[in-house]
């Protein structure tokens, strides 16, 4: 008797799946919507089109895979693996507002021209990722455009986030060591508790920002576009001096 073969599970709107190794299903156009995924491993998929609003992952394996024109609004990933041996997911012209990423490792994760307004990410490993072309910000009207995001407690080391716009957003406990956050917009910001050492902050608007309890150390404040009334406690302050040359004496 020859060996049974299994199909891969059907996919459709409100799916509910669980410990499945979904790899050789067709993400490809599929509507996904509202779908539940606990456990489930998909490596090296395609999804082009795909329909995920509102769909939820929790403790997915999502290795290597690439989204491409793929609907991710509201999605939440919840524990989620995306990267593997330095290689990290692509998410190329997707939709991912309001979608929610906690504790996910997107290492070296590529986020090409996505649309990430008031995308959530707490607690995620972004370390390499890079954000070319991508916007958190939404337009409300002709001359009225709104930026959202919240990015807390999250590993940027070493990340790309050069000119991206964030003013006004919630970055605060987050790791950027070594982060290019040149040209980046982050005027009124909360970054409180952030690690800035060795940020590259050429041109990088600051002005009215939270760096209240921050790792300053060498941030040198000449190479920043703007930052007034910028937002430091005390202590801080012999930090960025040094940073200027200025020798700090105890009287």
């Amino acid at each position: 008797m020859g060996a049974l073969l299994l199909s891969p599970p059907r996919l459709g709107p409100g799916v509910q799946l669980q410990d499945q190794d979904l790899s050789d299903a067709d993400w490809a156009d599929a509507d996904v919507a509202d779908g539940v995924f606990v456990g489930c491993q998909v490596t090296e998929a395609a999804f082009a089109n795909t329909v995920l609003q509102g769909a939820h992952f929790q403790r997915c394996r999502l290795i290597r895979c690439r989204f491409s024109h793929a609907d991710l609004r509201e999605a939440v990933f919840e524990d989620c693996v995306f990267s593997e041996r330095q290689q990290g997911p692509a998410f190329a012209f997707t939709r991912l507002d309001e979608a929610r990423f906690t504790r996910c490792d997107l290492t070296h994760a590529r986020f090409d021209g996505a649309d990430l307004y008031a995308v959530v990410m707490d607690a995620c490993n972004l370390m390499g990722a890079a954000f070319p072309r991508s916007s958190f910000s939404r337009a409300f009207g002709r001359s009225v455009v709104r930026a959202a995001a919240t990015l807390t407690d999250c590993n940027f080391d070493l990340a790309d986030l050069s000119a991206v716009r964030l003013p006004a957003c919630d970055l605060s406990r987050s790791r950027f060591r070594e982060t290019d956050l040149s040209r980046a917009d982050l005027e009124g910001a909360q970054m409180t508790g952030a690690d800035l050492f060795q940020a590259i902050v050429d041109e990088t608007r600051l002005a009215g920002a939270d760096l209240r309890g921050a790792e300053v150390s060498g941030l040198d404040i000449r190479r920043l576009a703007t930052y007034q009334d910028l937002k430091i406690t005390p202590d801080q302050q012999y930090r960025l001096l040094e940073a200027l040359g200025i020798d700090v004496q105890p009287e």
